[in-house]
């Protein structure tokens, strides 16, 4: 009985802070593009780094 009282308020906690970590994911904008990251999962080109020049690590 004693390990319910215990459990309860865990369980009750770890889904309050799920539920907050899946609002603020939704509200900065997590879900808005879908179907884009599917796309860019089949793209052959090779990922550009953050300063917008291709990478090197495919040497031609």
């Amino acid at each position: 009985m004693t390990a319910l009282a215990w459990l309860i308020p865990a369980a009750l906690f770890l889904g309050g802070l799920g539920l907050v970590a899946f609002l603020w994911a939704l509200r900065s904008g997590q879900f808005e593009d879908l179907e884009g990251a599917a796309y860019r999962a089949l793209e052959d080109d090779p990922p550009e780094d953050r300063a917008g020049t291709q990478s090197n690590s495919h040497p031609e």
